[in-house]
C-alpha cells in the first residue's frame, strides 16, 4: 500500500530529526543571545533565576521586567542593583493603578490612541470602553482581571509622554545592537490577570512594531496548579487559550488579520512553549519549591550552552532541515497544535519521576499522543540512556522512539512535548465549563485581546452566524473565526 504525500513527509521529517538535523555541530559556532521580557510575578522570578545561576559562557542579558505595582518586583530590584553592567542590563516597570476616573478618561481616549498606529482606524460604531464607569479598580498587588490589566498597560503605553512606549522601544534598541542571533522571550503566568491580561499586547507592539519581526520572539507561558490561589485557575483561562490560539494558529490568526489589521499578526516568530507546574506541586505540596523549580528548567532552557540548547529547542519545534541561519518565522508554520510543553523530572527519582501517570499530572488528555521526544539529560546520566527512552516511551508513546542528548543541569532531565493543540489540556475543559456559567459582565473581565476593536473574542458573532467574536457594547466588529473552533471540537 503506497504512502500519501504527507505520510511521506512526516516519515521524512521523523528520520531528519532522529539523525539529529536540528542539532549544532560540534564545530559549528552560532552565538545567540537570549534575552527576556518578564510580566507579573511569574516573569519577574525568572530574571531573577537567570541573574542568581547564570550558566557557564552565557552571554550579556538585558531583561525588561514589568508589572502592575512594585510588590513582586522587590527581589529583583534589590538584586539588580549588584549586577555588573557587563553581565546584565535589567530594566524594571511598575504600572500604577491610576484613579478609576482617569483610567476611564483614558479609555475615552483610545480612538485617538490607536490612530497612532492605525492611521486609518475606525473606532465601533458604539464608541464606549470595555470597562464601565462602576468598575472597581482594585490595589496594586492583589489580583487584577485581564481587563482592567489591559487597560492599565494601554494607558502607560499610549498616554501622555507614552513612557512605557519608550522603554520597550529603548529594550528593543538593546536588543537589536547586540552582534550575534537575538532571541527574546516573554514570560508571563497564564493563569495571571496581569501577566496574561498584558503580554498580548505587549508582545504584539514589541514583535511586530519595535522590531519589525527582525527577532525571534518565543511565549512562555507558566500554568496554574492546585496551589495557587483560586482565581488563577478560573474562566479566564477560557479566553487566554483562545486568544493566543487566534496569534499562533496560522489559518485563525489569518482571519482575525482581515479584520483586524497587520498589527495582529502573529508575533511569537518563535512560537509558544507552555510549563507544566501540576506534576511538581503534586511532589511537593510547596508552591514556592513548586515555582522556583519552574523558574530553574525556564533559565536552563533558555541560557544552557550559551544558547545552543534554545536554538537546537527552535529548530526541532518548526521541523526543520532548513539552515540554521533561516529565521524561524519563514519556516513550517504552526497549525491548531501550536503549544509545546517543557516537561521536566528528576534523574534520580525522588521526587518526579518518569512512569504513565506523568502525563496526566502534567494535565495531558489521553487525545494527545507527540510524533517525537527529544530529553536532555545530565552527562552523568550518559549510561542510562535507554532506560530514559524505554521510560519517555512508555508514558506518551511517541510514533518514533525518544531520542536522548546531554545538555540539562545536574539531576534534571528536561524534554519537549511538540505540537499539543489547547483541547488536548484538561486546563482548557475546565475553563470552559467555569466560563459557560458566568455572566456577562465577568466574561468581559475575563478578555484581553480585541477589547480595543470592540470584539469580545470568546463569545458568538452577533454580525456573522457561526463565526467568533461578539460586538462589543453594540459596535459592529467581528472577526473570521468560526466559533467551534475556539469551543475546542466539543
Amino acid at each position: 500500500m503506497s504512502l500519501s504525500m504527507e505520510e511521506r513527509l512526516k516519515r521524512r521529517k521523523l528520520d531528519a530529526l532522529k539523525r539529529g538535523v536540528h542539532r549544532l555541530k560540534s564545530d559549528e559556532i552560532l552565538p545567540i543571545s537570549t534575552h527576556v521580557v518578564g510580566i507579573g510575578k511569574a516573569g519577574a522570578g525568572t530574571i531573577v533565576e537567570l541573574l542568581c545561576s547564570p550558566k557557564p559562557n552565557a552571554s550579556k542579558l538585558f531583561a525588561l521586567a514589568i508589572d502592575i505595582g512594585d510588590t513582586d518586583l522587590a527581589e529583583l530590584r534589590l538584586l539588580a542593583k549588584s549586577m555588573p553592567t557587563e553581565r546584565a542590563e535589567i530594566t524594571i516597570v511598575p504600572l500604577d493603578v491610576p484613579k478609576r476616573e482617569v483610567l476611564l478618561d483614558g479609555l475615552q481616549q483610545y480612538p485617538e490612541f490607536l490612530k497612532l498606529e492605525y492611521p486609518l482606524y475606525r473606532w465601533n460604531s458604539s464608541r464606549e470602553p470595555w470597562l464601565t464607569p462602576t468598575i472597581d479598580l482594585p490595589k496594586a498587588g492583589s489580583h487584577i482581571n485581564r481587563a482592567v490589566a489591559k487597560a492599565i498597560y494601554g494607558l502607560a503605553y499610549y498616554g501622555g509622554s507614552r513612557e512605557l512606549e519608550g522603554v520597550l522601544r529603548r529594550f528593543a534598541a538593546s536588543v537589536d545592537a547586540v552582534k550575534s542571533q537575538a532571541a527574546v522571550a516573554v514570560v508571563f503566568g497564564i493563569g495571571g490577570g496581569t501577566g496574561s491580561g498584558i503580554a498580548v499586547d505587549l508582545t504584539r507592539h514589541l514583535s511586530n512594531r519595535l522590531f519589525g519581526r527582525r527577532v525571534l520572539l518565543a511565549g512562555i507561558g507558566i500554568g496554574p496548579c492546585d496551589g495557587d490561589p483560586p482565581e488563577r485557575k478560573g474562566g479566564h483561562l477560557f479566553p487566554v487559550f483562545n486568544e493566543l490560539d487566534c496569534l499562533v494558529d496560522e489559518r485563525k490568526n489569518r482571519g482575525v488579520v482581515t479584520t483586524c489589521g497587520e498589527l495582529f499578526r502573529n508575533p511569537f516568530t518563535a512560537g509558544f512553549i507552555m510549563i507544566p507546574q501540576q506534576h511538581m506541586w503534586e511532589c511537593t505540596r510547596n508552591l514556592a519549591a513548586t515555582q522556583a523549580r519552574g523558574n530553574q528548567e525556564v533559565a536552563t532552557l533558555l541560557t544552557w550552552r550559551d544558547g545552543a540548547s534554545l536554538w537546537e529547542t527552535l529548530r526541532l519545534l518548526n521541523w526543520v532541515a532548513a539552515p540554521s541561519t533561516q529565521h524561524s518565522a519563514a519556516r513550517t508554520p504552526w497549525g491548531a497544535k501550536w503549544i509545546h510543553m517543557l516537561g521536566f523530572a528528576d534523574a534520580s527519582g525522588r521526587s518526579i519521576s518518569i512512569g504513565p501517570a506523568l502525563p496526566t499530572q502534567m494535565g495531558l488528555l489521553p487525545t494527545y499522543k507527540p510524533e517525537f521526544i527529544e530529553a536532555h539529560v545530565p552527562s552523568a546520566a550518559d549510561s542510562s540512556k535507554m532506560a530514559w527512552a524505554h521510560r519517555l516511551e512508555e508514558a506518551f508513546a511517541p510514533d518514533v522512539e525518544p531520542q536522548i542528548a546531554g545538555g540539562a543541569e545536574e539531576d534534571s532531565i528536561q524534554f519537549i512535548l511538540p505540537s499539543i493543540s489547547k483541547a488536548d489540556l484538561s486546563l482548557f475543559h475546565e475553563a470552559r465549563t467555569v466560563y459557560d456559567s458566568e455572566d456577562q459582565a465577568v466574561k468581559i473581565l475575563d478578555h484581553s485581546l480585541l477589547l480595543d476593536q470592540g470584539i469580545l473574542l470568546s463569545e458568538p458573532s452577533t454580525r456573522v452566524q457561526g463565526m467568533a467574536g461578539a460586538s462589543l457594547r453594540g459596535s459592529d466588529s467581528w472577526i473570521a473565526v468560526p466559533l467551534s473552533d475556539l469551543r475546542g471540537g466539543e
